[in-house]
C-alpha cells in the first residue's frame, strides 16, 4: 500500500500538495496525520463529494511499502503515522519547501528546494511528465500556493511560484474561489487570541533593528496563528516579528522578517523549528512560555546581523569643488560624472551643497562665472558612516533628497546617493550609462596562444612577448586589446596593435623603445604613448584607462582605472576584448562584454545606451564593421543609433573628426556598401549635404568593379583607394561646391586641386571615347588624361558604357601610361634642382611632349628637361 501524507495542523499548501502528489501517484491514498485549519476544513466539507480523503484510523499502517510525505520533514509533526516510517522497507519520498534542520526525516527520493510553496515543486513534476489536471484541482493547487506565498507578496515567493501559478490558470484555476477561502474573516477565538498579542507587544532594538515579540496563552489549539503573525507585521510594520503562543501543552512560535539580516528561518531552527529567511515555526512541548520568551530573545541577539551601514555602500572620496569654484566649471563636473550635485568643502570640512538646479539656475541668469558659494545650500543634511541605510533612506523621504553627504568628526568622508540606497533593496539600479550586454568571465579563460602563429608575423609576436615581458619586470599587467584581439579570433590578418597596460603605460612605452631602438611620442595627460617603427606601423601603448565626455561629442577627459573600465570605454564588444600577455598566462582572452559570442553571432552591439550619444563617431564605425565583416548591427544597438542620428547628434562633431572616418570607410574594400548603408540610415546628408546620393549611387556601385578592372588590364591601380571614392561621391558638383566641400574638411590644397580637376576633367574625356575617338585625338584625349589624377580612372571606367567604350578607354589609358617618361626625380635633381612642385610639373611636361611625339627617346627627354628648368 502506498500513502501520501503531510504535518498535523494541516494547511491548504500541505492539503494542496497531498492533491498534487495523488495524481502523480495515482494509487496512493491520501491520508490526514491530524487536525486541520479552518480553511481546509471548510474545503473539505464543501467538496467531500468529489475528494476522497482518509484518516489514519481508515488503514492498515503495517500494510504500508511506501510513504510521500509533504510539506514537512519533521516526523513530529505527523503524529501516529510516524509509527510506519520505522517499519523496514518501508520506501519514503520527500517533498518539501523548507530548509532541512536536526532531526529531519530522510527518503529514498528527497524533492527539497526553496521556493515559496511545496506545491509548486508538485505542480512542476506534473507538467513534466504531462499528467492531466482539471479546473477543480487546479484551483486546489492555486488555494496552496497563495495561502503560503501570502498572494505572491510574501519574500519567500520566487519566479517558479509564479511560473506555476500561470499554468494553473491555463488550465482553468478560479481565482474567485481562492479570494474567497482566503479572505475569509478571523473567527472568535482568532479575534480574541490577536487582541491579546496586541496588549502584549514588546519592543527590542537589535543591532539597529526594530523586533517585536508577541506573546499569549489560549486553553485550546486555535489554528492560524502564521495569519495572525502576518497581520500583526503588516500592522507595526517592523524589521521582524515573532508570535510565542501556549495553546494546550505546546508552546508555538511563528516569525516572520522583512529584511535579510534578520533571517527568522535560522533564528527558529535554534528552537527546534524550521523554515525560510522571511517565514519560519516551531513547536516545542514540556515548556513554559517565559522560557521561549528568554531562549527566542538571547537567540534573535546572537543571530541578527549588524545592520548595513552608511559606510558599507558610501562613494569615496567624494568629487568636490571649493566655495570659489565658478558655477559654470561646478556645472562641468557634475556633467562629467553624471552627479546631480556637489558638496562644496573647504580642507575636507563640509561646508554646503550645490546642486545641478542651483547651476542651472544661475547659469540662466549669465551667471556662470559667479563663485558657488553664493548659490549653495548651507543647511546640509548629513550622515554618520555608521548610520543604518534604513536611516539614511528615511532622511531621503523626509527632506526629498537624492544624495547625503557622510561626516567622520567634522570632515567630509564619503557620500551616499538614491542609487546606492536603492540598490541594497533593488540589487544594481539601471544608471545614466546602461550596460547593454556584459558577460562574467569563464572560470577556466579561452587561450588564444595557439592562433598566434597562424595569424599573426613573426615580429609582431614577439612584440607582445617582448611586451609581456618588460611589463612583468616593471610590475604590471600588459594586454593586446582591441583590433588585434578581434582580428585573431576572426582568423584575420591584422597589423593594428594595441597595448593596455594596468600601471604605467608611458614607462613600458619608453621600455619597449629603448629595446627596439625607435622613437616613442608619449602624452602624459592621457596616460598614452606611441611607439613609432617606422610611417606605416606604429604601437599604441595606453594606461588602462576610463574615458567621461564632458558634454556630448567632446574629446575626452582620461583618469586612471581598471581593464574593465578601459574595456568598458570602447565603441563596441568585438572591439573591448583583451589578450593577457603576462608570462604566466599569456594568450588568455579577457572578455568582459560578450565580445567573441557577438562575433559569432555576427552582431555589431554597443556596451551601453549613451555610446552613440558621447561619441557619434561610432555610427559611421559600427557600419564600417558590419559591412566589412558582412555582420549585422544588433537591434537595440540599432535604436540607439536611428535615434541617435535622429537627434542630429553628428552635427556636434568636428568636420575634421567626421573625415578621419570617413576616409576609413572610402580606404575599405566594400566602400561602396558602407555609403549605401549611411544613406540608407539617413546618415548620408550629415556628411554630403549637398550630394544626392541616389545621383551618386550608380558610379559608387561601380568603383569596386573599375577598381578590379584596372587590375586586370594591369593598368596603375590607386594607392588611394579612398580619393577614387571621394571623387565618385562628387563628381556631380560644380568646382565652386566641391570647394566648399573641401575646405569644410580641412584638406591640402593639392587634394582639393586634385578633386576639382578630377570632376572638370572626366567629362570630356568621356564625351571623346564615346564620340571621337579616332587615331587622330587619342593624342589631344591623352592630354585630358594627364590633366586629371590617376584616382579618376575609376571614375572613368565606372561611367563608361558597354565593352566597346570600355576597350576603347583600356587603350587610351594603355597609351598614356605607355608614353610615360623614363626620367625621374633623381635626374632632375642631379641638374641642381630642389625637391618641390617643380619636379611634378617638369615630368608632367615631358610627358605631354612625349604625347605629342616631340620627345621620342631617354636622350630627348633630358634635353627638354634642360631646356625647360631654364625657360
Amino acid at each position: 500500500m502506498e500513502i501520501i501524507t503531510t504535518h498535523n495542523k494541516t494547511d491548504l499548501d500541505a492539503f494542496a500538495s497531498m492533491v498534487a502528489a495523488q495524481k502523480i501517484y495515482p494509487m496512493a491514498l491520501p491520508v490526514f496525520s491530524g487536525k486541520h485549519s479552518p480553511n481546509v476544513e471548510e474545503f473539505i466539507s464543501l467538496h467531500k463529494d468529489v475528494l476522497n480523503f482518509y484518516t489514519v484510523r481508515d488503514i492498515d499502517l503495517s500494510r504500508v511499502s511506501r510513504v510521500i510525505i509533504v510539506d514537512t520533514k519533521n516526523p513530529r509533526r505527523l503524529d501516529r503515522l510516524a509509527d510506519a516510517l520505522s517499519k523496514p522497507g518501508v520506501e519514503i519520498h520527500i517533498y518539501d519547501h523548507h530548509p532541512w534542520v536536526s532531526g529531519d526525516l530522510h527518503g529514498d527520493l528527497e524533492v527539497v528546494e526553496m521556493v515559496g510553496a511545496t506545491t509548486t515543486l508538485l505542480i512542476e513534476k506534473i507538467r513534466r511528465q504531462g499528467v492531466p489536471i482539471t479546473a477543480l484541482e487546479a484551483t486546489i493547487l492555486a488555494l496552496g500556493i497563495y495561502e503560503d506565498t501570502g498572494s505572491l507578496t510574501f519574500t519567500s515567493t520566487t519566479a517558479r511560484d509564479v511560473l506555476a501559478v500561470a499554468f494553473l490558470l491555463e488550465k482553468g484555476a478560479n481565482l474567485g474561489v481562492v479570494a474567497g477561502f482566503l479572505g475569509q474573516p478571523f473567527t472568535q477565538e482568532q479575534k480574541n487570541l490577536l487582541k491579546k498579542l496586541l496588549l502584549s507587544a514588546d519592543h527590542h532594538r537589535v543591532n539597529g533593528f526594530n523586533i517585536l515579540i508577541y506573546n499569549a496563552e489560549a486553553p485550546e489549539f486555535i489554528i492560524g496563528l502564521d495569519i495572525l503573525t502576518h497581520t500583526l507585521s503588516k500592522i507595526e510594520q517592523p524589521d521582524a516579528i515573532f508570535t510565542v503562543v501556549k495553546m494546550e501543552d505546546r508552546v508555538y512560535v511563528v516569525g516572520r522578517s522583512n529584511v535579510s539580516q534578520v533571517n527568522v528561518g535560522e533564528i527558529l531552527a535554534c528552537l527546534g523549528g524550521g523554515g525560510h529567511e522571511g517565514a519560519a515555526s516551531a513547536a516545542l512541548k514540556g515548556t513554559e512560555i517565559s522560557e521561549v520568551m528568554e531562549k527566542l530573545l538571547a537567540v534573535v541577539r546572537e543571530k541578527v546581523h549588524p545592520p548595513l551601514t552608511c559606510r558599507g555602500i558610501m562613494s569615496s572620496p567624494v568629487k568636490t569643488v571649493g566655495p570659489n569654484t565658478p558655477i559654470s566649471e561646478a556645472g562641468q563636473v557634475m556633467l562629467r560624472y553624471g552627479h546631480s550635485g556637489l558638496p562644496v568643502v573647504r580642507e575636507k570640512q563640509l561646508l554646503g551643497v550645490i546642486s545641478r538646479r542651483d547651476v542651472e539656475k544661475a547659469i540662466h541668469h549669465g551667471l556662470g562665472h559667479a563663485p558657488v558659494k553664493g548659490f549653495m545650500t548651507n543647511r546640509v543634511i548629513s550622515a554618520h558612516p555608521d548610520m543604518p541605510v534604513a536611516e539614511i533612506r528615511e532622511l531621503m523621504i523626509e527632506h526629498d533628497i537624492g544624495r547625503v553627504p557622510v561626516v567622520e568628526g567634522g570632515f567630509l568622508v564619503g557620500i551616499v546617493s538614491r542609487s546606492d540606497v536603492l540598490q541594497t533593496v533593488h540589487g544594481k539600479m539601471p544608471s545614466r550609462y546602461q550596460v547593454i550586454y556584459s558577460s562574467p568571465l569563464p572560470a577556466h579563460p579561452v587561450n588564444l596562444k595557439g592562433f598566434l602563429d597562424a595569424f599573426l608575423t613573426p615580429f609582431i609576436r614577439e612584440l607582445l612577448y617582448k611586451s609581456g615581458e618588460l611589463g612583468n619586470k616593471l610590475g604590471c599587467q600588459v594586454y593586446a586589446a582591441g583590433g588585434v584581439v578581434r582580428d585573431i579570433l576572426l582568423k584575420a590578418e591584422n597589423l593594428d596593435v594595441d597595448l593596455v597596460v594596468e600601471g604605467d603605460g608611458i614607462a613600458l612605452a619608453y621600455s619597449l623603445g629603448e629595446f627596439y631602438g625607435v622613437r616613442v611620442r608619449a602624452h602624459r595627460q592621457f596616460g598614452t604613448a606611441q611607439l613609432i617603427f617606422s610611417e606605416d606601423f606604429k604601437v599604441d601603448v595606453a594606461t588602462a584607462r576610463v574615458e567621461y565626455y564632458e558634454y556630448p561629442a567632446a574629446l575626452p577627459k582620461v583618469e586612471s582605472s581598471s581593464l574593465h573600465q578601459d574595456l568598458y570605454r570602447r565603441d563596441f564588444t568585438v572591439n573591448a576584448m583583451a589578450m593577457s600577455l603576462d608570462e604566466g598566462r599569456f594568450g588568455d582572452l579577457i572578455d568582459f562584454f560578450g565580445g567573441r559570442q557577438d562575433l559569432q553571432d555576427g552582431q555589431i552591439r554597443v556596451l551601453y545606451n549613451l555610446s552613440f550619444i558621447e561619441d557619434p563617431t561610432r555610427i559611421l564605425r559600427a557600419v564600417r564593421f558590419e559591412q566589412r565583416y558582412n555582420f549585422s548591427i544588433e537591434s537595440q544597438t540599432l535604436r540607439f543609433l536611428k535615434e541617435a542620428v535622429d537627434q542630429q547628434v553628428l552635427k556636434m562633431v568636428s568636420w575634421e573628426r567626421i573625415w578621419e572616418e570617413l576616409k576609413h570607410i572610402l580606404a575599405e574594400p566594400r566602400s561602396g556598401e558602407m555609403l549605401a548603408r549611411l544613406d540608407n540610415l539617413q546618415v548620408w546628408p550629415f556628411i554630403f549635404p549637398e550630394v544626392s546620393y541616389r545621383e551618386v549611387e550608380p558610379a559608387l556601385k561601380n568603383i569596386g568593379y573599375s577598381l578590379e578592372k584596372l587590375q586586370e588590364w594591369d593598368i596603375y591601380v590607386p594607392s588611394k583607394r579612398w580619393l577614387c571614392y571621394l571623387i565618385a561621391v562628387m563628381h556631380r558638383l560644380d568646382p565652386g561646391t566641391a570647394r566648399i566641400i573641401c575646405e569644410r574638411y580641412h584638406f591640402k590644397k593639392r587634394l582639393t586641386d586634385n578633386v576639382v580637376a578630377s570632376i572638370t576633367g572626366y567629362p570630356a574625356i568621356l564625351s571623346g571615347v564615346k564620340d571621337t575617338y579616332n587615331r587622330e585625338n587619342v593624342g589631344e584625349l591623352a592630354k585630358l588624361i594627364l590633366e586629371i589624377p590617376r584616382e579618376s580612372y575609376p571614375l572613368l571606367i565606372a561611367l563608361t558604357d558597354g565593352e566597346k567604350m570600355r576597350d576603347r578607354l583600356r587603350c587610351l589609358l594603355e597609351f598614356v601610361l605607355k608614353s610615360r617618361p623614363s626620367i625621374d626625380g633623381k635626374f632632375i635633381k642631379s641638374l641642381g634642382c630642389r625637391p618641390g612642385p617643380i619636379f611634378r610639373r617638369t615630368i608632367d611636361a615631358v610627358w605631354q611632349a612625349r604625347l605629342e611625339g616631340s620627345v621620342k627617346s631617354r636622350e630627348d627627354e633630358e634635353a627638354f628637361v634642360r631646356q625647360y628648368l631654364n625657360q
